[in-house]
């Protein structure tokens, strides 16, 4: 019978891109890593790059390299790494929401369209205001 995936959790990401060593959380995620096909949704990415915000106050480049870093563990430990690495890249770089920046990642790297009312991110896709 074929591993099951074992779909890794923001508090498990954090603990474990923060190196937490309270009850051992770091080590018992690096464990998890290193024997289980594991796996990160861009759900978690998102909730996390919160949470580095949020609770531990790093800056929008930081907190892009702690998730490449998640990333260069293994490019398929992250759904869609190549979105979501490219999407890390445009937040530090900008000041548009993670979700517009993995929006725009599905429109520059797969080809996808985007329908958006945000003024932001349809500047940033090229895209015109859509008229009401």
């Amino acid at each position: 019978m074929p591993q099951k995936t074992v779909m890794l959790d923001t508090n498990s990401v954090v603990c474990f891109l923060m190196v937490d060593d309270e009850a051992d959380m770091f080590n018992r995620v690096a464990r998890v890593l290193a024997t289980a096909d594991c796996a990160v949704s861009i759900e978690v990415i998102a909730e996390a790059l919160y949470i580095l915000d949020i609770i531990y106050h790093l800056d929008r480049n930081s907190r892009a390299e702690k998730i490449k870093e998640l990333i260069n563990i293994d490019e398929n430990l992250v759904h869609e790494s190549n979105i979501v690495r490219y999407a890390c890249n445009l937040f530090a770089s900008t000041k548009l929401d993670f979700i517009d920046c993995i929006l725009d990642g599905y429109a520059k790297i797969k080809g996808h369209s985007v329908f958006t009312f945000d003024g932001d991110l349809q500047k940033q896709l090229g895209i015109k205001a859509f008229a009401g």
